[in-house]
């Protein structure tokens, strides 16, 4: 087997097969919330700027407050779920997180959405940090592990675009206040069949003591390390005295929190965890390739708006194919591929699909044709995320401990979304920057805006390609996956 067999957590034996569909269910309903959030949000941004009076910089700080919470939070929502039990951070996660929707969609002022997001952020990572290691528990069988993990990684890395698609409905058809307010019968429900359908786990306990300083200082690096990325990086540049001076801040909390790891008696994160090399590698691939595909979505995004002239819904209809392939893929065909293949190959040949796209991205004109310039992007993108993330995320739980389990999943977690916020950040300032050097020698605006997406585009695709070298050099293939016979290839092509 490539995962974790039994754990204290939730098992197979305390609920039924159907159960554990049903389970699954539930937990990937609590992750969309999460996930579409962030991109709802975006397409209304424009919307919420108007009614309440946003400045451009300030308006930043409707996404910047819950990217601070929720990346600061996640490594530690991982290990309190191994520690306090993962369904009770789960279910506290949704209830934290729809009532900060609540309070979102009744925001009459900057100040209550600001702290509200934030106050979501906190919600988000508790709810979304443990279930990576629910699923390993619930589904210790390869098949159905493999199987589970895809349907879950398509709610994970497609559920974006569906956000592009409901926040321009939601926002053109009524308002932006329901945006937030969308999420109160979900979160609702979801919290009901939680308690319902998920089997109570009593977690490690926390009897040996609680590593108070290392959760502060990981909290606080983290923190301190993401609003470095999303405010002075962003705005004033990687070289500003600003952005410098809280990097080696961050940098220091980092060693600090190392050397108390290496020390304390019951670690936060015990550093032994890093002795997998399918954890350690599968968490730089995770950086890596959040940082292209979603700055990519991003400034891909743009490109449809200013450069193509697509509206919000357009541009959510746009991403769709992507989307569509990404779920067909995951949860239809990643099983059988992981199953047969083992899932270090087809992680490689999925960032392989991306890196070509993005490289296919570099030649969109100004004048660009949906169909012939964009789709088959979309395409590539579609086809590489749903082949690839399934299997990466089943890789990088392969040599995890029970016990380490929510931990590992909330590392993951933690590494995508730094990775998000930080290839966002580099891509759209490089791209900016290579913008203003073109109009400055003259060349037309649409000409000039366009040549820095192009510039964004070629260093995505450098960075994903890293990702795949990484892939090939430190990745191993997981110790336990199952060989599947002549006989089981032929009833898995026929499936």
């Amino acid at each position: 087997m490539y995962a974790t067999t039994e754990s204290q957590a939730t098992t197979p034996a305390a609920l039924g097969g159907r159960s554990r569909w049903l389970a699954l269910y539930v937990l990937c309903a609590g992750m969309l919330m999460i996930v579409l959030d962030v991109t709802v949000v975006n397409v209304a941004l424009p919307a919420i700027q108007d009614d309440l009076g946003f400045t451009s910089s300030s308006l930043a700080w409707v996404v910047n407050a819950y990217l601070i919470a929720f990346g600061g939070l996640l490594l530690l929502a991982g290990r309190l779920g191994d520690l306090l039990g993962r369904r009770n951070i789960f279910v506290g996660g949704l209830v934290v997180f729809t009532a900060a929707s609540a309070l979102c969609g009744l925001a009459e002022s900057q100040e209550v959405l600001v702290a509200a997001r934030f106050i979501q952020g906190v919600g988000g990572a508790l709810t979304s940090a443990v279930i990576l290691g629910m699923i390993v528990t619930l589904f210790p069988e390869p098949r159905e592990q493999a199987k589970a993990i895809g349907f879950y990684a398509f709610v994970a890395s497609a559920g974006g675009s569906i956000g592009l698609l409901a926040g321009g409905v939601l926002t053109q058809a009524i308002n932006w206040h329901w945006i937030f307010f969308v999420n109160l019968p979900i979160g609702i429900v979801t919290v009901a069949l939680a308690v319902k359908l998920i089997e109570k786990d009593k977690g490690l306990g926390m009897g040996r003591g609680t590593d108070v300083p290392g959760a502060v200082l990981i909290t606080a690096a983290l923190m301190v390390g993401v609003f470095t990325i999303v405010k002075p990086a962003a705005e004033l540049g990687w070289t500003a005295p600003r952005t410098i001076a809280l990097s080696l801040l961050t940098l220091t909390l980092l060693v600090c929190f190392v050397v108390r790891e290496a020390t304390a008696a019951n670690p936060l994160v015990p550093l032994r965890i890093f002795r997998s090399r399918n954890l350690t590698g599968a968490n730089l691939i995770q950086a890596l390739s959040a940082s292209g595909m979603f700055g990519i979505f991003f400034l891909g995004s743009l490109y449809l708006q200013r450069v193509l002239g697509y509206d919000a819904l357009e541009i959510g209809l746009a991403f769709l194919p992507t989307t569509v392939l990404m779920g067909l893929l995951s949860v239809r065909y990643s099983e059988k591929l992981v199953m047969r293949f083992g899932p270090r190959r087809p992680m490689i040949a999925g960032l392989v699909l991306i890196v070509v796209g993005l490289a296919l991205f570099t030649q969109a004109p100004v004048n660009g044709n949906y169909f012939i310039h964009v789709l088959p992007v979309l395409t590539l993108l579609g086809l590489g995320g749903g082949i690839c993330f399934p299997a990466l995320m089943g890789l990088s739980m392969a040599d995890v401990k029970p016990e380490d389990a929510g931990l590992a999943g909330g590392l993951m977690g933690t590494m995508g979304e730094v990775g998000a916020a930080l290839g966002l950040a580099v891509l759209a300032t490089l791209s900016a920057t290579r913008t203003e050097s073109l109009a400055a020698a003259g060349k037309p605006a649409l000409e000039a805006l366009t040549g820095g997406f192009h510039l964004s585009f070629a260093i995505a695709g450098v960075i994903v390609a890293a990702a795949v070298v990484i892939a090939c050099t430190l990745m191993r293939p997981a110790r336990s996956a199952e060989v599947v016979t002549a006989d089981e290839a032929e009833e898995l092509a026929a499936a």
